[in-house]
């Protein structure tokens, strides 16, 4: 394996440059450096651990005209991720040993990053009986997080007997906050906007009455949850009055959820239509207040990419889903580490070591020290881009930045060592 001696680098931030060696897949004392090893000029670049996507939407098997495993995760590595977790919203769906097997041979035969597959809770998304849940976890892929994202496990009963299950090989239950009767047939935020524009909306409520439901489930039975894109002000009170309980309770939000907000939706462009829908500006500021006190314990792209034809065309008609791999690490940039919430030792934590000890990913987000897995990120926060849908590594097209300036740059990403990105260029 090539070994990579890296130079002058900032690890998260840090003011005192340093330099890194990968050999051997791993990361090692740069005194002992070989003498072919590739160097890395690390000026002004800061060195993050290899970043870690909770909830990752690629598609296959049955949607392969808007990602595939292979696209999906060269669209990872571009953004800086050596590892994300694969959605079970598939055709079919992800609920049997067989299927997850399937995705995570896929990553494997990809190489960019882990993929590492999200079991259904529920089979076929229905909700009305458990998916093969101890099976998937004794599977190859080694599932540890299980979710019927898109679609909320509305029924408490069928809610709780999977968090009971799950305690049995230390897994987690992801949920979509959906009160499905309160959301029949909406289309955007429940707001003043709405009204004006004339479409049906979306209460706030829908998301914090399931996120309340979940958080006393789980304080009961003693489990773990995982509330998936947080996206409102009382969801993240909700959130961190379950966690001053002691509850095992966890939750991400959407880089879009940090930045966008429901204004964008008066232009009508299906770009914009995305669940849960964009919020408020009072919401975006809570949220961003929320993962910098680390009461949202990460960043989690919801990368949802879709076939142009189902983008589009008029709103009602179009998917909701925005990509989100290959932007995520700018957005956090301009949204917390330039209005100084977090600094980039705190993103580190927040878009690495916390999603790696959620979905239990044993070699991943570890600190940059000698001994650890060489899974890593270079990225370079002077640098700045016009965001351009036709160079992303994804099948789909559909990103909210078109045209949007956005700061900072990959520069390099490693797995195990391994560069799948140098200088800017997939490997």
């Amino acid at each position: 394996m090539t070994a990579y001696l890296i130079t002058g680098v900032s690890i998260c931030g840090a003011d005192q440059p340093s330099d890194l060696l990968l050999y051997d897949g791993r990361v090692a004392d740069p005194a002992e450096a070989p003498s072919d090893a590739v160097p890395v000029d690390g000026t002004g670049l800061v060195a993050l651990p290899g970043l870690v996507d909770l909830h990752t939407h690629l598609r296959e098997p049955g949607r392969e005209d808007a990602e595939t495993v292979e696209s999906g995760s060269r669209a990872a590595a571009m953004g800086g991720f050596t590892a994300v977790h694969a959605m079970a919203n598939t055709d079919p769906v992800a609920d049997t040993a067989g299927v997850v097997e399937q995705v995570w041979h896929l990553g494997q035969i990809a190489g960019y990053c882990d993929v590492r597959p999200v079991g259904a809770i529920t089979v076929g998304l229905r909700g009305e009986r458990l998916a093969e849940l101890g099976a998937m976890a004794d599977s190859d892929a080694h599932v540890r997080v299980f979710s019927d994202d898109g679609i909320c496990v509305s029924d408490a009963v069928m809610m709780r007997r999977a968090l009971e299950y799950v305690k049995a090989f230390d897994g987690v239950v992801a949920q979509h906050a959906q009160e499905p009767r309160l959301t029949e047939g909406a289309q955007m935020n429940e707001s003043a906007m709405s009204g004006v524009l004339g479409m049906r909306g979306w209460p706030a409520v829908a998301e914090e009455a399931v996120i309340a439901r979940d958080c006393l489930l789980a304080g009961h039975v003693g489990s773990r949850l995982h509330v998936c894109h947080v996206s409102t002000e009382g969801s993240v009170e909700l959130i961190r009055w379950a966690k001053s309980k002691g509850w095992d309770v966890t939750a991400e939000v959407t880089p879009h959820h940090l930045m966008l907000t429901d204004d964008l939706v008066a232009t009508y462009d299906p770009i914009y239509k995305v669940n849960p829908p964009l919020r408020t500006k009072a919401d975006v500021e809570a949220l961003r207040a929320g993962l910098a006190d680390g009461t949202i314990d990460c960043v989690a792209t919801d990368h949802a990419p879709h076939p142009t034809e189902d983008k589009e065309c008029e709103w009602a008609a179009a998917a909701m889903g925005m990509l989100g791999l290959e932007t995520a690490l700018s957005v956090v940039q301009q949204t917390m580490v330039d209005t100084g919430l977090l600094d980039w030792a705190a993103v580190a934590d927040r878009m690495a070591v916390r999603p790696a000890r959620i979905g239990r990913v044993a070699d991943q987000g570890h600190p940059l020290e000698v001994g650890a897995p060489a899974n890593l990120v270079l990225y370079d926060p002077a640098a700045s881009r016009v965001v351009e849908a036709s160079t992303l590594q994804s099948l789909s097209r559909n990103t909210p930045y078109r045209g949007m300036q956005l700061p900072g740059s990959v520069t390099a990403t490693f797995l195990r060592g391994r560069a799948t990105v140098l200088d800017g260029q997939l490997q």
